[in-house]
């Protein structure tokens, strides 16, 4: 089974640790809600990008690490030196669930242009294959965003897939120049209005629609930013739904 509608969960959510080392990692409650929007399937299909991270073996391993033994049916589509599945498109046709990794949006999505992903994902979008992801693979999905791609202080991001058409702002409360540059780019149009996530909180769209706000942490929240007269920007908070 697939969803019922083009559905992606776009957040600021990682996978948890289990405490014996940087990528002894545990999959997070937002990977059984991505799998419930996905039909719920008895095996599912979940395929992971680490683009973002030039496809390190390490992270690689800490999907697979974070998985084993469960009933999740693990892939990978790595992109350096060359991708690693005889045809990406039906590889990707051929999931569940799609889920990116975080790192350098910029290097992520020139990079899946090269390989003709961005037209790839519109169809898979359109198939009902959940796609999500965390920060780089949060941006991706929208038109842009704030990111760190090209050096420590933040720059807009304009050129993403666009599959979802507003904009995105992720580690909303963890990084100090997130907000205020998010808003002066929404205000000064560089960036259409659009929403953002504090660390441990996600969105969840059906078709190009935000349906809720999710969270696997308390006190985190989501927030819609739109342009207000004056070249200013407002900002209005979303409670997100609690995943257990």
């Amino acid at each position: 089974m697939t969803a019922t509608a083009p559905t992606i969960v776009a957040t600021s959510i990682g996978f948890d640790s289990r405490g014996r080392g940087p990528y002894d990692w545990a999959p997070g409650p937002v990977f059984d809600l991505a799998f419930d929007l996905a039909g719920a399937p008895v095996r599912p299909r979940l395929c992971y990008l680490g683009t973002a991270t030039g496809d390190d073996p390490a992270r690689l391993a800490g999907v697979y690490g974070a998985f084993a033994g469960s009933d999740v049916q693990v892939s990978h589509l790595s992109l350096f030196t060359m991708p690693t599945v005889p045809d990406v498109r039906a590889h990707l046709l051929a999931q569940d669930v799609v889920w990116v990794g975080g790192g350098s949006v910029a290097n992520l999505l020139a990079v899946w242009r090269v390989h003709g992903l961005d037209e790839v994902f519109r169809e898979v979008w359109e198939a009902g294959v959940v796609l999500g992801g965390v920060s780089a693979g949060s941006l991706c999905w929208h038109v842009g965003g704030t990111t760190d791609s090209y050096g420590p202080d933040l720059r807009p991001v304009t050129n993403g897939l666009g599959l979802i058409p507003t904009s995105n702002g992720v580690h909303y409360d963890s990084e100090e120049q997130r907000r205020p540059l998010y808003h002066q780019l929404v205000a000064d149009g560089t960036l259409p209005a659009g929403h953002a996530t504090d660390d441990g909180v996600g969105l969840v769209y059906r078709g190009t629609e935000l349906v809720e706000a999710v969270a696997d942490r308390p006190g985190k929240a989501a927030y819609r930013v739109e342009p207000w007269p004056e070249g200013t920007a407002v900002e209005t908070r979303i409670e997100p739904r609690r995943l257990r």
